[in-house]
């Protein structure tokens, strides 16, 4: 039972805040783009969420974690992906239709995170998992379903891709969850200074390209700071939740964001209630549902494995020191073969296979 707590409650909180802060983000980020370009917004909340946790770390006096060669390459995927493209295509997308659909449709990065790493990334997840992304599908493809004003059969394509364009940043942001998985082990506030500092720049230096001015100091400390909690401590603390949980796990929770989303936009934006928005958020809270009562334990065998990343002592984390260290510290370390029984994601140190799939 100390070993589910440990690992376990962690990964479900920082999921959950995660999504909090970047949902709540996402009808301030709409009402910003009535005073900016899509681009340069984009490049205002990364180059803000950055800058705030480089002071941050700064402050704290935290060390650069080290990443081999192969890190890099995942991290850098991770910062063209989910820093560079898919921030300008949500605000593209917001930019042509209401925040509470677009919050709603941001479901959809769940399921693609999970469907790439089932498929693709060769992770584990089971049938429960599989209905629920089905009933978060089902809500997804029925709020952007178009409904054409009469005499105006020729406007279809304008009125579906804005949905399009939120679907696809879902899609460069599930390709980003996967991306960083591989390197969410290292310091969690220093993996989302530097995709923040990158992504801020490319899309700023692009926006100025195009010829975008900085709308004011207010506006732009505003955008910023939006920027340092719904992208830069979003993110951080979506690292701890991909340690914990596994891609797939961690996307789960955070498609609770939307809803977060849809609800600022109503009360806060004044937009409408309408029944295409609840009963796409009735099919989305099912999925959700699902995906938050998942519970997966069998018997289970760790191969050999070394690496580097912070810790405790725990069942996972049996070694010595000498002289004794307690509390959190990190440092190079192998694990040994071990077989045992207990509740679990495929963070780390669950990355084994399953007979059938499941």
């Amino acid at each position: 039972m100390k070993l589910i707590q440990n690992s376990l409650k962690p990964g479900v909180a920082a999921a959950l805040a995660s999504a909090f802060l970047f949902g709540a983000g996402t009808p301030l980020a709409k009402w910003l783009l009535g005073q900016m370009g899509p681009w340069l917004l984009a490049g205002l909340l990364y180059l803000g969420s950055g800058l705030g946790l480089l002071l941050y770390r700064l402050v704290r006096g935290a060390a650069r974690p080290r990443l081999n060669p192969g890190e890099v390459r995942w991290l850098l995927a991770a910062v063209v992906c989910g820093g560079g493209i898919a921030p300008v295509l949500l605000m593209y997308g917001l930019s042509a239709m209401p925040s509470s659909h677009a919050a709603l449709l941001l479901n959809a990065e769940a399921v693609l995170t999970a469907v790439l790493a089932w498929m693709v990334f060769k992770e584990n997840f089971d049938r429960r998992i599989a209905v629920g992304m089905a009933a978060i599908v089902l809500g997804a493809l029925l709020l952007s379903w178009p409904q054409q004003p009469a005499g105006e059969a020729g406007s279809t394509f304008a009125l579906l891709w804005p949905a399009f364009a939120v679907l696809l940043a879902c899609f460069f942001w599930a390709l980003d969850n996967n991306f960083t998985r591989k390197v969410s082990l290292a310091d969690a506030s220093w993996i989302a200074c530097v995709k923040g500092m990158a992504a801020g720049a490319i899309n700023l230096f692009l926006a100025f390209l195009a010829g975008a001015v900085l709308p004011g100091l207010g506006k732009t400390v505003i955008a910023m700071g939006v920027g340092l909690l719904a992208y830069g401590v979003s993110l951080a603390l979506f690292v701890v939740g991909l340690r914990h949980l596994g891609t797939a796990r961690a996307g789960a929770y955070f498609s609770t964001a939307p809803f977060v989303g849809a609800l600022f936009s109503v009360v806060f934006l004044a937009e409408p209630v309408t029944w295409k928005l609840v009963a796409a958020a009735a099919l989305m809270a099912l999925g959700v549902w699902l995906h938050l009562t998942e519970h997966h334990a069998h018997v289970h065998t760790h191969e050999v494995l070394e690496h580097e990343h912070a810790h405790v002592h725990d069942d996972h984390h049996p070694h010595d020191h000498v002289p004794a260290v307690a509390g959190e510290h990190s440092h190079r370390h192998s694990h040994e073969p071990v077989t045992h029984s207990h509740a679990h994601f495929p963070d780390a140190h669950h990355r084994h296979g399953h007979p059938g799939g499941d």
